[in-house]
This record gives C-alpha cells, structure tokens and sequence, in this order.
C-alpha cells in the first residue's frame, strides 16, 4: 500500500445490505468501521452524539457491503512490460473496480519461475500496490514446457499457485509431475486448456462466423481435449487442478461430471464469455480477439449454467492490457486479450438482474470461492480485522468510459456500453483505498 495514500478511517454505514456467502450472511444491516477496523455488523448501531461527530455517517439504503473482492487471474504486466500496466496502475485498476486482492500470471519479462521475480513482485506492491498482489508462479521454466520451475522456492518466496497461462502444457507426462510436484506443497496447478495443435494458427471462434469472414478457426475441441487431458491427471494425482477461463460448453460438461465423481477441480471463467457472442467480431474489431476466443451462443448459456449450479466457482477478469500498438493493427497481428478489473463488476451484477445467480452466489464468484481455491484467509467480512470489504450500488447506472480508467492500457470491448452496479468505497488494510464519495 502506497504510504500516506490514506489514512486510518471512521465510517457508520446505516441500513446496508451485507452479503457474505463465507458467513451465510445476507441481511440488512449497521456496519461500524473505527480507525479502519471493521467492529460490528448488527441491525442497529447507535453511538453517542459527541462521538458521532468523528464518523462519516452513510445512509447505504439499497447499497451492499460484500467482502473485498478477489480476482484471481489478472495480468500486471510488471517486470518487463510496463508500458501495457504496471502494479501501481494495475491495482489502481483493481480498486476502482471494487477488488482488494488480485492474483497476477507469470508471464512477465522476466517469467516469475524462481524467487527472485516472485519476491519483485511482492517488494513491488508493498512500495506501490493499492491493494493485495498475489503472485502465481510458472509450471514450467521459462514457460517453455520442457522442465518443471522450483514450486517449493515459489511457494517460499509468497507463491500462491502456478500455472503458465498464456500457453498450455502441452507435454502430458510434465503435466502430470506438476501436479504430483505441486501437491506436495499444497499448490492449485491452473490449466490454461488449449491444445495447440487444434488451435494453430486460429484467429476467433470456429463457426459461421469465422466462415462467413474467412478467418481461420478454432474449434471447441481445443479447448475440450485439453480439459478432458487433465481432469484424467488430476484423478490419477489427487492433486488440486484449476481450469481457468472456461468458454465452451463441452469444458462444463466434463468439469460438472468430474467433479460429481469427487475429482478435486476447480473452475473459472470471465465475464466476456457469459456476455459476448462471436458475432461481436463481424466488424473485425480486435477488441474482441481474446485466447480461448469469444464462442457461440450454446457456449453462452452453458456457461451461465455452470455459474448457477457451481460448476464454474469462480468468475476472474483475465485482465490483459495491451497498448495500442498491439491492438491497432490487422486482426491476424493483433494481440489477443482485453482489460477487465474496471468492467467486470457490473457485467457479474446483470447475471443478478437476469435471475442466472442470487446476489449471495454473486459475491461467492469473486470472493470466499476465489480465496477457497487459493487457499487463502480472505474473501470473508472479519470483525476487529482491518477493513477489507467493498461499498458498491448494484443499481447505480453509468456509461462505462475506457478513456476514465486506471489501467494503463485502453483494450475494453464495453466501451460506451450503458451499464449498471459499481463500487463506491473500496476498503483495504484498514484504509479507503478508492472512494466515489466524498467524506
């Protein structure tokens, strides 16, 4: 956290709804934070006028408090790219979006696959963070999947998990001695689930669309042959497997099946895949060019399905910033990959107003489920604790505007995109990291 960014604060939160799944709490109430402590949550909190006086006093009628949300897969760019995003701008980003913990890939410049670029990274935020970094580690040295990174040195150094997303393992034998490795310190391997043979060479989703544009393809199976893959490994380990940004209908199903069968994994998947068709791309617009691409609208709805039921237990943002020079090109060049930390609240709260999840499993998406999977003590409202939790209007409506963000990079598909729901005070370590009010 920045030092003298924000100080200590007093705030009386009146008739606040507070949805904390990790607690099976959803209810009206006071919320008392005192020189950035979080001290009570109770129907009714009355304090002396004297003492009254030294509060700001929130009428939060219609408003949530939720604990500080959690992404857990975002790209900081830092070391090596910072002209895309760097921690500051990325946890900027991040707090103005409402989260207070975001976990970071490792394909930075250098890869994170050893101590010293995690313990960077760390030494990075505590100078410049405004929220929580958490850094995943590579599976692979160099991401190159030829030899496994040294998971007890990441895991010392403040790893939290690894993963060489961005690329897939795709030599089936390292995958499965990465879960076995990982295992053994307790580390969730994240599947990015792409068999590179099938996507080679693909631009967007394999369908009428790519056709009618004449752009080559990738199909489904892509990504479905590499899931099945490693929910086999994952069964045969035991070890705790993550399949992030889940887009295709086939990945629910297998995911659903395996986990009925006990399997231990886990899932995600990002706002752009339960809110973009693949039709979005007949202007080609490299906007919408992301890796695993933007699907059809079977793949949509499967999605959603997965949310509703648990299948899918996490929502994540993905957050790929690219300059312009990455993005402003012809779509076969241009990079894949979108922001998202600044977006993605309000697209998660319209899957509320269309009845896909309860606010309760709303939250769960992106706070106590995120911090379960990384095994974490977060993602939870915890009294007589530093205030960690977010202030936001589910109803407050607004344009989303690119050109207002934190991030550095400018790569949002929801640009000029009516919307409703944002946060209003983001509050982390006991401070308000990011307020759309004054006091």
């Amino acid at each position: 956290m920045k030092k003298g960014k924000a100080d200590p604060c007093n705030y009386l939160f009146r008739r606040a709804r507070v949805i904390d799944p990790a607690r099976d709490m959803d209810a009206v109430a006071d919320v008392l934070v005192v020189d950035g402590i979080l001290t009570d949550i109770k129907p009714n909190i009355d304090l002396p006028s004297d003492r009254l006086a030294h509060f700001a006093v929130i009428d939060a009628s219609e408003k949530w408090i939720v604990p500080g949300l959690i992404d857990m897969h975002v790209h900081l760019r830092e070391p090596g790219e910072e002209y895309k995003e760097t921690i500051d701008t990325g946890t900027m980003a991040a707090v103005a979006g409402g989260y207070t913990a975001v976990a970071c890939m490792p394909n930075t410049k250098p890869v994170n696959d050893c101590a010293a670029v995690t313990e960077y990274i760390l030494e990075r935020a505590r100078e410049q963070g405004h929220c929580r970094v958490l850094p995943v580690g590579a599976v692979s040295s160099g991401l190159e999947g030829r030899s496994l990174a040294e998971f007890g040195e990441l895991k010392a150094s403040g790893a939290v998990a690894v993963t060489d997303d961005g690329r897939p393992v795709a030599n089936s034998m390292l995958m499965r001695r990465a879960l076995e490795y990982a295992k053994n310190f307790d580390l969730p391997v994240i599947s990015h689930a792409e068999d590179p043979a099938l996507s080679e060479g693909g631009l967007m989703n394999e369908g009428p669309t790519s056709t009618l544009l004449g752009l080559h393809g990738i199909p489904n199976a892509a990504e479905e042959v590499m899931v099945a893959r490693d929910l086999v490994l994952a069964e045969l380990t035991g070890a705790r497997l993550h399949i992030a940004h889940v887009s295709t209908a086939g990945a629910v199903r297998m995911i659903r099946e395996a986990k009925s069968r006990g399997v231990p994994v886990t899932a995600e998947t990002a706002p752009h895949y339960f809110t973009l068709t693949d039709d979005r791309l007949m202007t080609f617009d490299t906007l919408y060019k992301v890796n695993p691409p933007i699907r059809g609208s079977a793949d949509v709805e499967a999605v959603k399905r997965g949310l509703a039921d648990g299948t899918i237990d996490a929502v994540a943002t993905d957050h790929a910033p690219h300059s312009s020079v990455e993005k402003d090109t012809e779509f076969e060049y241009a990079a894949n990959g979108i922001i998202g930390l600044e977006s993605a609240l309000p697209l998660i709260l319209e899957l509320v107003r269309e009845k896909t999840l309860t606010p309760s499993q709303a939250v769960a998406k992106v706070s106590c489920n995120p911090a379960r999977i990384l095994g974490l003590p977060l993602g939870t409202l915890l009294l007589n604790e530093r205030a960690c939790m977010t202030y936001l209007d589910p109803e407050f409506y607004f344009v989303l505007d690119c050109t207002t963000f934190r991030s550095k990079s400018r790569n949002c598909p929801f640009h000029g995109q009516p919307t409703r729901g944002r946060a209003l005070i983001t509050f982390f370590d006991g401070k308000v990291a990011f307020s759309r009010l004054s006091k």
